[in-house]
């Protein structure tokens, strides 16, 4: 299972657009790429049913909000606070995304792209504000990722959208590469 995670770090008592518009740009990404979706820390005192009809009612973003309908309604919606020790099990490997991954952490697109095909859960953490991802995260996270493989700080929602796409590509890739080797391929 890949899932984008999202950790609000903006205001944690009220809800600012922000957080609506986020969540509305992520859905879409995360369900045409298969991406589940987790967001954690975010102000709203709802169940996610609640959560869908708010954002849908609030945005045209994603069709209005269908997209994350589509995730809740398949179980692919996850809304909690942050876990002050460890994330639950099903999201696999925690990477937090950033610009300046530590080298002895380093995961690379093509690393995520190969452990993908070989069905490896991985949970990206995006951190959604000016702050950035809290400095604890750096330490618990197993592994970094950098995106753009170049040390290019990406704004929230264009990592959120870069990230499912860059390793859904590699990942199709590595497919075709394999299919073609086993002489199933052009």
């Amino acid at each position: 299972m890949l899932t984008m995670g999202i950790v609000n770090m903006y205001d944690k008592i009220k809800i600012v657009d922000a957080h609506y518009r986020a969540i509305a740009r992520a859905a879409p990404i995360c369900y045409a790429y298969g991406f589940s979706l987790a967001l954690f820390d975010f102000p709203f005192k709802m169940d996610k049913d609640e959560l869908v009809d708010f954002v849908m009612d609030k945005t045209t973003i994603g069709e209005s909000g269908k997209y994350l309908d589509l995730l809740n309604k398949e179980h692919h919606l996850f809304v909690s606070d942050l876990p002050p020790k460890g994330f639950p099990a099903h999201f696999g490997s925690i990477v937090t995304t950033t610009s300046k991954p530590y080298p002895q952490k380093l995961l690379t697109p093509l690393d995520v792209a190969a452990g993908n095909m070989k069905k490896k859960s991985y949970m990206f953490l995006v951190g959604l504000g000016r702050k950035g991802l809290p400095k604890d995260l750096f330490e618990r996270a197993e592994y970094h990722l950098d995106i753009t493989t170049k040390g290019i700080s990406l704004e929230t929602c264009t990592a959120i959208g870069a990230i499912p796409t860059q390793i859904n590509a590699l990942t199709f890739a590595l497919e075709q590469r394999q299919k073609k080797n086993d002489g199933d391929g052009y």
